[in-house]
């Protein structure tokens, strides 16, 4: 009984990794565009996202002040939209990684830039909303090296 059990196991776990090989690399990459997509069209509607004013301060602020206030927000959401498509559809997938690394600097900037401000007297909502982006960018990471060429390898 327990050797049956125990191969019943082995095969559900089996089947299991397969699958998981299969599909959470795609899993992943939807799951990222869905949330990049979310958060660049918000940034469309003055107001809508509330990210909009720390987005607006650091791009002012990696632009040198080039870039500042609602233009800074439209190239935000410009950015996270286009992102956000090309993950979803697969198209401009490459294109879309590029921007995708480009806006990491961006995304994680805060933490450093605003650091007092997010963090200084215990965690903020805000800090965590900036916080989180540690895992988009761990995210990315994942997809980008399985649309370079890298392969999840299931070892039997």
């Amino acid at each position: 009984m327990t050797e049956r059990l125990t191969g019943r196991v082995d095969t559900a776990v089996a089947a299991t990794a397969r699958f998981l090989t299969r599909w959470s690399v795609p899993a992943l990459r939807v799951a990222l565009g869905l949330v990049f997509l979310g958060f660049g069209v918000l940034k469309f509607f003055p107001g809508a996202s509330p990210a909009e004013s720390i987005a607006a301060r650091t791009v002012e602020t990696l632009t040198f002040g080039l870039v500042g206030g609602t233009a800074a927000v439209i190239f935000t959401a410009v950015l996270e939209t286009f992102i956000g498509l090309t993950l979803l559809t697969g198209r401009l997938l490459r294109a879309g990684l590029v921007a995708l690394a480009v806006a990491m600097a961006g995304i994680l900037s805060p933490i450093v830039l605003f650091a007092d401000e997010l963090f200084g007297h215990g965690m903020t909502l805000l800090g965590q909303y900036v916080l989180k982006d540690v895992v988009l960018v761990a995210g990315a990471a994942v997809v980008a090296a399985v649309a370079l060429g890298a392969r999840l390898k299931l070892d039997a």
